[in-house]
């Protein structure tokens, strides 16, 4: 089942995601939780797939906790997880660094305990200081206490002409309190003091999905996350489904003006969508219908008519918004449209 092809509407489906898809490549941070906290309705609605056959992996760009860790943490919260449920980019830069080192090669590891982990099970050997004989380094969320020192090192290593990887540039992490630096921020410190250019393991590039893809086993996945140039993305790549979830850092607006390789096949709320099928949007003329709603693109600017779920709203609000743009950016007035949905 994919609806990759056809990126001017969401797509519907007549049966729940989780009964059309075996495998729920899961996003964590924004989407299963936040600052440590559950989201709304992920304990349940995740139980509620898990008991129907569909297998949860849960795929993260966090780097900084081991994949021991996470289960634990999920388990937790009330969604039972294994070690092996578990894909961090840390494990997929670990993959890419040993693919171009030797077994046994020394690596700077700037970061937390599951980039140092992740990168022991490859037969790597982490050290802390550019001066211990490292032949490559290694960047990772460290986490918001991360010593402004460690960027240092790294900086020294790379202007020596050591490689660089990194396990991801999400340059924000979302937390209790809101919006925070993510790893894409700290990589951005040692560029600016380097000049350099990492390899970059994590979503949306395709050493991550390689990862996921070995570890998982899927044959009919689908991603699960809030981010459109890191979950979304890495699906296009992937060439695999996607459902955006409104959990986490994208907005209503952010959604409207995605280009084709950041627009997901379905939108929902929370992870209750995973659940229910998905409403069909379908043209009218020169306007696109669902649910309730209907959407059309007149004098530059998004106009929304009817009433009904909010969401439905949305989706017919994307794709007159997508159809408008094709391949290029929105760049319509969107503001009114979106004001009376509530998202």
């Amino acid at each position: 089942m994919s609806h990759q092809q056809d990126r001017s509407r969401p797509s519907g489906s007549s049966t729940a995601l989780s009964e059309a898809y075996d495998t729920a490549l899961l996003d964590l941070d924004g989407v299963v939780y936040a600052g440590g906290e559950a989201i709304g309705h992920a304990v349940e609605s995740l139980a509620r797939a898990r008991a129907g056959g569909m297998h949860l992996a849960y795929v993260t760009n966090n780097a900084l906790r081991t994949p021991d860790a996470v289960a634990e943490h999920l388990t937790e919260l009330g969604v039972p997880a294994e070690p092996s449920d578990v894909i961090t980019s840390a494990q997929a830069v670990a993959r890419l660094v040993a693919d171009q080192l030797p077994p046994g090669a020394r690596v700077l590891a700037i970061g937390g305990e599951g980039l140092r982990v992740a990168l022991r099970e490859r037969g790597l050997v982490p050290v802390e200081s550019a001066d211990d004989d490292p032949t490559a380094v290694v960047q990772g969320y460290g986490g918001p206490d991360m010593a402004w020192g460690r960027f240092a090192e790294a900086s020294y290593a790379i202007r020596r002409g050591l490689p660089w990887f990194a396990s991801n540039t999400d340059l924000t992490i979302p937390g209790a309190r809101g919006i925070a630096p993510g790893n894409g921020a700290a990589v951005e410190v040692v560029r600016i003091a380097t000049g350099a250019e990492p390899q970059v393991a994590g979503k949306p590039l395709p050493p991550m999905h390689r990862e996921t893809v070995l570890r998982t086993g899927a044959k009919r996945p689908i991603v699960v996350g809030d981010r459109l140039d890191t979950d979304i993305e890495g699906a296009f790549n992937g060439g695999v489904d996607s459902l955006l979830v409104l959990t986490g850092v994208t907005d209503a607006a952010q959604l409207l003006a995605a280009p084709p390789q950041h627009r997901p096949t379905y939108v929902d709320r929370d992870l209750r969508g995973l659940l229910t099928g998905q409403p069909e949007v379908t043209p009218a003329g020169d306007a696109y219908r669902c649910g309730g709603w209907s959407a059309a693109v007149r004098g530059g600017e998004l106009v929304l008519e009817g009433e009904g779920e909010a969401l439905d709203g949305l989706r017919a609000l994307c794709a007159a918004a997508w159809t408008f743009a094709g391949a290029g950016v929105c760049g319509l007035e969107t503001g009114k449209a979106l004001a009376g949905l509530g998202l």
